[in-house]
């Protein structure tokens, strides 16, 4: 079932960026007065297809993985002289800029409206509060304490973790120091610390817990909010709202200390100490096993953790209203796009692994676990993954949108096009690099599997 889901949420990922993207080409295109033969979400054979009063053909196809929009062109087929000023190839170079520039666009458009939408909706976020300090590591070198909040990060304000994470993954690779101001008791304190190559060669570096951050978060008891059917723990009669605190006599201080104990024990009868109703019971459950991705084979018996209550003064609610949300959103695209343009940068000179590339498995993943989290995360996860098609379109590659522009200005500069035999080079190039990147990009998937 999980299987399918994922699938699916990938289809619907792909689905709303790829029509985005080139809707943007589909658009300027006939804006310029190029005929649109086709617009293609997927590739392969059609699964649906219609066609509006201009003749152009709509399709939804088999292959998922992209799609297209084909336009008239006289390199391609025969047109004739009463449609030949709508043929793409006719165009003058700075349209054919524009119609290539307007995929990437789009994808950029998309994004600014994603985070308007989710500014103007509002959501609550956990504020920044260290909790534990890793030793030998930058956030102990800086003397982070257990309860201060982290305000700012070379001079940018970081409301949340996710900023923070961000603010600390473009300084990934770097020497020089890093600059934190925190809060404390009411008083704002700024730290240093040297990087010394921080994250450098990291395959999906957590820059929150690389640097040596433990994020704060209230106690959680061990009390039990579901208990599923046909479980060890259903089957020991355990129920939602058990409070745990012996396993075989040793007291269970929280719940990380109850899974360490289920984990540690798995085929084993363990005797638990239960409070319930006011009283205390006692319970025998033998954990079942299930093996991690590391080979490991712990313990589990089926139940979960009661919802965590946060304390108000760690909630913020981020709202804004519908003028002010339009900076907001502004920043938060900018905020995004410097990051990926910095990892893209860092990737190609050594800072950053080239593990961190991913395929698509990995966004099936992504975008499988952003729906199961809710709306917030789902429309968060879209607008980063459209901004970096949209970056990743303009690279100066043939095949993509960028290489194009780049064939273009070169035309528009000299007076005329480059030879057929130079062109057919630098597109045999760019083709080559493009497979490069994606067996690479699956390479990582599977190695994540």
């Amino acid at each position: 079932m999980q299987f399918i889901t994922t699938i699916l949420a990938l289809i619907v990922t792909l689905g709303i960026l790829v029509t985005v993207h080139e809707f943007g080409h589909f658009w300027v295109a006939r804006r310029l007065g190029v005929k649109v033969l086709r617009f293609s979400v997927g590739f392969g054979k059609p699964l649906a297809m219609w066609r509006d009063r201009q003749g152009t053909e709509y399709a939804i196809a088999a292959i998922p993985l992209g799609g297209y929009v084909k336009m008239l062109d006289e390199r391609e087929q025969d047109v004739s002289e009463a449609e030949a000023a709508q043929s793409y190839n006719r165009q003058s170079p700075p349209r054919r800029i524009a119609i290539a520039s307007a995929g990437p666009l789009a994808n950029f458009i998309f994004a600014i409206a994603a985070y308007w939408v989710l500014s103007v909706v509002g959501f609550v976020t956990i504020a920044p509060l260290v909790g534990e300090v890793t030793e030998e590591t930058p956030a102990a070198a800086m003397e982070l304490q257990s309860g201060m909040e982290i305000i700012a990060i070379d001079g940018r304000d970081t409301p949340t973790w996710r900023h923070v994470g961000m603010a600390l993954l473009q300084r990934a690779g770097e020497q020089g120091e890093i600059t934190m101001t925190l809060s404390q008791d009411g008083q704002q304190v700024t730290r240093n610390a040297p990087l010394n190559g921080f994250l450098a060669g990291a395959r999906d570096p957590n820059p929150v817990l690389e640097f040596g951050i433990q994020p704060w978060r209230p106690p959680v008891p061990a009390v039990l909010g579901e208990v599923m059917d046909d479980s060890p723990a259903a089957a020991a009669g355990l129920r939602p709202g058990d409070r745990i605190v012996a396993v075989d006599g040793e007291p269970v201080d929280d719940w990380f200390a109850l899974v360490r104990l289920i984990q540690a024990a798995p085929g084993q009868s363990l005797d638990l100490t239960l409070e319930r109703e006011g009283g205390r019971q006692q319970a025998a459950v033998t954990p079942g096993s299930r093996q991690t991705d590391d080979g490991r084979e712990v313990g589990h018996v089926g139940a979960g953790v009661s919802a965590i209550e946060w304390p108000d003064h760690v909630l913020r609610d981020t709202r804004f209203g519908p003028v002010a949300a339009v900076p907001e959103a502004f920043s938060q695209f900018w905020g995004d796009t410097r990051v990926t343009l910095v990892a893209v940068q860092k990737m190609v000179t050594g800072l950053l692994s080239v593990q961190n590339l991913s395929g698509p498995i990995t966004i099936a993943r992504v975008a499988e676990s952003s729906v199961s989290s809710g709306f917030e995360d789902f429309i968060r996860f879209l607008a980063y993954l459209s901004i970096s098609l949209g970056i990743l379109n303009l690279l100066p590659i043939p095949i993509l949108d960028g290489g194009h522009i780049v064939f273009y200005v070169i035309e528009w500069v000299r007076g005329k096009p480059l030879s057929d035999w130079a062109q057919g080079l630098w597109l045999r190039v760019g083709l080559g690099l493009i497979l490069t990147l994606m067996i690479l990009a699956l390479y990582n998937d599977l190695l994540r599997l």
